[in-house]
């Protein structure tokens, strides 16, 4: 049977899988915004590729993207920080 301090080190293990996928996330926001086809969304008629016209738009909903997935992922730092020094 694992001890406690190893169950701990488990879940501060799984929390930070979460990690991985906020840089998917960061990753899907700017080439979506920029190229405007990936293979998770095929159709984007608005990038700066298609209409260069609405890159200062386009790069404040891309930063506002970026800003939302880097707080998903600090999310997940802290409850791994949480679980691996407080339990």
């Amino acid at each position: 049977m694992l001890e406690g301090a190893k169950l701990v080190n488990i879940g501060a293990g799984a929390a930070t899988i979460a990690l991985a996928g906020a840089a998917v996330g960061i990753g899907n926001v700017f080439s979506i915004a920029l190229k405007g086809n990936t293979k998770i969304t095929p159709i984007q008629p608005h990038s700066v590729a298609r209409n260069p016209s609405l890159a200062k738009q386009l790069f404040g909903y891309a930063i506002l993207g970026f800003a939302l997935t880097e707080a998903i992922a600090l999310f997940a730092l802290m409850m791994a920080f949480l679980i691996l020094f407080v339990f």
